[in-house]
């Protein structure tokens, strides 16, 4: 053992001996000169290629390196045995995991591998300067094969940039946006939309309404959400409208909020009354975001857009009051409704003519109890390419309210199989809205499932009778109707005598002028 210690020491202090007379006879620049000759020799047989993503660049940040960060936060993840940073940014929503340093994380794109490392280390003292730079340098270095270089870049770094904006987005809380300002079109920060956040529980899930259509719904959803290849090609603006009618109560803006929360867009809410002109419409529709759903709900309500073909035939209006004059604005506080000037033609060309392209990725709704009321320009496709009529509660749409409300499973249980049949039974004549069900519900569900859906379905029973007559009230009204048509018919009997007369005198007048 003593000998093998002595033959190390000796080992050990002649190589000392040899780097001290290198370092003597070759200088420093030489050295340095054959390191590099040994590496780019090293790096001309290797069968990969390196690029390093720096965390700054000069004194600026690096856009790509935050976005390889949060990339590699939803793969970095489950890989086994990495070891992970875990951090969540302001105003986010989810928690994002990161590489930890001289940690190697490996992924597929177009069918190549690819090895992403997270470099970390010391940065050299630096002297004085206004903005002080951190204390480590830190980058990710991409390893790729050669063969792959032409086909990964830069397809693929579009990718993680695309990807990072999608996570980002995501975990962000969703905001609701409204431009009710009593007339004031700019706030102090210049934008004309109010935003507070957007925490709406609905989804498709606890939507009432029948599965078959929603699944429609969503799919259609989905198509827009990843169809930017397909509005390219097509030369269309990437952008969709859906109306939403039906009876009040019917689940229309839980329609919206479901969308919203499905696809993870901001919702804008568009109060039309409080718009002056056409030139400010067009001003709030540049100010949306892409990713966004804007909303007018009622536009049957909001400004006289009704239909022009019911407006013809109806009979003429009193002359219009003139604009009000601009002291009279003013006192009323700059919203006078005199002044609005919002048109058709104005609220056409926000959906569907030239502004609306100025965005991408954004989908109209508009909301109307009386669809008939509307002016059929605004019901073509193109501007609302998709019509959901929400109706009024169906039996699939109940069971999905009872398993919200009573925790009820889908195919219901032993002890509520004769009620089920009857609320199977009364639902459709009932013509009731899920609104109701939903306020019946709610009022009884601490009695019990029993006591509940028993109590919704004496409510269908008392409905479905107000709707549907009794017997002797039908045979009344058949007695009446059939009155009525005898009147109606003893009033033409004369009618059509004296028409008979009268033609037969005229028939007897053309013969004796001709025989004269």
């Amino acid at each position: 053992m003593k000998e093998y210690w002595t033959w190390l020491a000796s080992v050990m202090g002649a190589v000392v001996f040899l780097q001290g007379v290198l370092h003597a006879v070759f200088p420093a620049e030489l050295r340095a000169a054959v390191a590099r000759l040994v590496a780019r020799a090293t790096r001309a047989f290797s069968p990969y290629c390196y690029f390093d993503v720096t965390e700054t660049e000069g004194m600026s940040t690096n856009e790509i390196y935050d976005a390889v960060q949060l990339y590699l936060s939803s793969n970095a993840a489950p890989a086994a045995g990495a070891r992970l940073s875990l951090s969540r940014h302001h105003n986010a929503s989810s928690f994002t995991f990161g590489l930890a340093a001289s940690d190697r994380v490996h992924d597929a794109f177009l069918g190549a591998a690819v090895t992403w490392e997270h470099v970390v280390a010391p940065r050299q003292s630096q002297g004085f300067s206004w903005r002080p730079l951190p204390e480590e340098k830190r980058r990710f270095t991409l390893r790729i094969r050669r063969g792959d270089r032409d086909k990964l870049l830069p397809a693929y770094l579009d990718h993680i940039l695309a990807a990072a904006a999608e996570i980002r987005r995501r975990s962000q809380d969703r905001l609701l946006y409204t431009n009710a300002r009593g007339g004031a079109m700019v706030d102090a920060r210049g934008s004309p939309w109010d935003p507070v956040p957007f925490k709406h529980p609905s989804t498709f899930d606890t939507l009432a309404m029948d599965p078959d259509r929603k699944s429609a719904i969503m799919a259609d959803l989905r198509e827009f959400a990843g169809g930017r290849a397909f509005y390219e090609r097509t030369g269309r603006a990437w952008k969709r409208g859906y109306l939403l009618y039906g009876p009040p109560g019917t689940g229309k803006s839980s329609m919206i909020a479901a969308m919203a929360n499905f696809l993870g867009y901001d919702v804008y809410d568009l109060e039309l009354t409080e718009v002056g002109s056409n030139a400010e419409l067009r001003k709030l529709l540049m100010k949306t975001t892409s990713k966004s759903i804007i909303v007018i709900e009622d536009i049957d309500c909001s400004v006289d857009l009704t239909n022009r073909a019911t407006a013809a035939a109806a009979p003429p209006k009193p002359p219009a009051r003139p604009l009000a004059s601009m002291d009279d604005h003013d006192a009323a506080g700059g919203g006078g409704g005199a002044a609005r000037s919002i048109t058709l033609s104005g609220l056409l060309n926000f959906t569907d003519g030239l502004w609306s392209c100025c965005g991408s990725e954004r989908i109209f709704v508009f909301t109307t109890n009386h669809i008939d009321k509307l002016d059929p320009a605004l019901l073509r496709s193109g501007r609302m390419d998709m019509h959901i009529f929400m109706s009024y509660c169906s039996f699939q749409s109940l069971k999905i309210l009872l398993r919200n409300y009573l925790d009820l499973p889908d195919s219901g249980d032993a002890a509520s199989g004769a009620v089920m049949a009857g609320l199977e039974s009364w639902i459709d004549a009932a013509e009731i809205t899920p609104a109701d069900v939903s306020e019946v519900l709610i009022k009884n569900r601490r009695n019990g499932r029993e006591e509940a859906m028993e109590e919704l379905l004496a409510v269908l029973k008392s409905r479905a009778g107000k709707r549907r007559p009794s017997p002797a009230a039908a045979k009344e009204a058949g007695e009446n109707e059939e009155e009525e048509e005898e009147e109606k018919r003893a009033l033409e009997s004369p009618k059509e005598g004296k028409e008979q007369s009268a033609m037969d005198e005229q028939i007897e007048e053309t013969e004796g002028k001709k025989q004269l």
